[in-house]
Parts: C-alpha cells; sequence; structure tokens
C-alpha cells in the first residue's frame, strides 16, 4: 500500500511538473484604443508564444490555446414579449448581473473539444458562463441567457471564433478579435490560455483600455460634471441649428 501511495504521489509530482514546464508570454497590437466621432471598430491583434523550461513529455497531448477578451459588465434587463389582445406586450423579465458588455472566445479548435466543461466553468470561458448569473421569479431562466447571447453576438458584442487561433510549431500563436464601434469606456480585460489534456496548464492577461478622446471625451465631462450647464448649452445649440437651417431655406427661396 505504500508502495502505491508513492507512486501515487511521484505521478503528481511529475505531472505537476510537466505543467510547470510551460509558461505563455502574451503582446497585443494596441494597449489603448481612443473612441472618437471617427471610430467605426478596428482589428485587436493578439498573440503570443510558449515557453518552456524543459522539453515536453512524449505522452503529452497536443497544445491548445485559447483566448478571451472581456469588456466591462453591465447589468442587462431581458424581456420577454407576447401577443395579448392583438398588441406585443411585455410578459417576462429577467436580471442579468455583470454581463460583460463586450465578450469574445478564439480557440484553435472548438472549445467543448479541447477544454472541460469543468475548465470552462473554473475559468469563466465561453457564452454561457459570461452571462451565468441571472437572477429572476421565474425558474426557468436559461431561454432569457441565450436571447441577451443572441442579441449581444447580433450587433458584434459578443463573438465566438472558435478555429481562429494560429499556432506555429506549439510555440507562437496568433489571433484577431473584431471590434464593433458601439464599444463602452473601460478596462477589457484579455486572457491566454494553454490547455493540454481538456485542461489548463497556464494563463496570463493583459489590459486593453478604451476611453473617449477629444471633444467627446470633453463633452462627456461636461454632462456629468456640470449636467445644468450640458443641458442648456444643447438647447442652445439646437435652436441655433434651427435658426441656421431656416435662414438657408429663406435664402434659397430669393
Amino acid at each position: 500500500m505504500r508502495a502505491l501511495l508513492g507512486l501515487a504521489v511521484l505521478a503528481a509530482s511529475l505531472a505537476a511538473a510537466a505543467a510547470a514546464q510551460e509558461s505563455v508570454v502574451t503582446g497585443l497590437s494596441a494597449d489603448e484604443i481612443a473612441l472618437n466621432a471617427r471610430f467605426d471598430g478596428s482589428d485587436l491583434f493578439l498573440f503570443g508564444a510558449v515557453r518552456r523550461d524543459a522539453p515536453v513529455p512524449e505522452d503529452a497531448g497536443p497544445l491548445d490555446i485559447v483566448v478571451t477578451l472581456k469588456g466591462p459588465e453591465r447589468t442587462v434587463v431581458v424581456r420577454k414579449k407576447a401577443r395579448r389582445f392583438g398588441i406585443w406586450v411585455n410578459t417576462d423579465a429577467v436580471q442579468v448581473r455583470q454581463a460583460p458588455s463586450f465578450y469574445a472566445v478564439a480557440t484553435t479548435g472548438p472549445l467543448d473539444g479541447i477544454l472541460s466543461q469543468t475548465a470552462q466553468l473554473r475559468y469563466g470561458i465561453g457564452m454561457e458562463q459570461a452571462v451565468r448569473r441571472v437572477g429572476g421569479a421565474l425558474t426557468d431562466t436559461a431561454p432569457f441567457a441565450e436571447a441577451l447571447v443572441r442579441l449581444k453576438e447580433a450587433n458584434g458584442s459578443y463573438v465566438q471564433a472558435e478555429g481562429r487561433v494560429r499556432i506555429a510549431e506549439e510555440t507562437l500563436f496568433q489571433t484577431r478579435i473584431e471590434m464593433p464601434a458601439n464599444l463602452v469606456e473601460g478596462d477589457y480585460a484579455a486572457e491566454f490560455f494553454l490547455v493540454r489534456d481538456f485542461s489548463v496548464t497556464n494563463r496570463g492577461e493583459a489590459l486593453i483600455r478604451v476611453a473617449k478622446t477629444g471633444i467627446e471625451r470633453w463633452l462627456y465631462n461636461l454632462s456629468v460634471g456640470e449636467p445644468l450647464l450640458y443641458g442648456v448649452g444643447s438647447v442652445a445649440l439646437a435652436l441655433l441649428a434651427g435658426w441656421l437651417a431656416n435662414a438657408v431655406f429663406r435664402l434659397g427661396r430669393r
């Protein structure tokens, strides 16, 4: 029995050592995205390399890469509409707490084919995990979470890019994630996962700052810091625009 216990401890130690032999070094094409009047979305290039302290054991499974990018979290209310007396009305609603404003997951292959459900749950990887925190009076809230994912995917805020991480010689990897024009301000967390035998062996992370710049930043600060002045200015600007349009119309009629 002691011999078997010793072998089990040795095997666990060897497995831990093999996992520790690989670590991920990450990089981004940009660590800051400026939101201004000309911003209509962009492509973010994420790349990295696998650093090894020792050769990978011959019996180790193939290396896979999972990359996620998550934006600031928001509380979202999802409502269900039904036809009542000939009109569409809201019948049920649930609250999705801390749903990412943007979420993307890119992999070297089908997510369920390279990473176990336990690992996905532990590290919060995948669309189901991104909107898992749902609250409401209803017992079955899964359809509301699924509807939120569909809506976010339709407007480009949620992206599934399975098979779009390219890896060369199990060392260098890269992928591109499309960033939509409707980004919100805040820190976006990029996470890189090394995967072998359906388990995460190492991970790395990086942050991308998304912020308004120029006149957009000035107007935002004014609306938050001086809401009364911002409101008066908006009304005055609207009146001026109306007056100018009327003046141009009159000149055109002469």
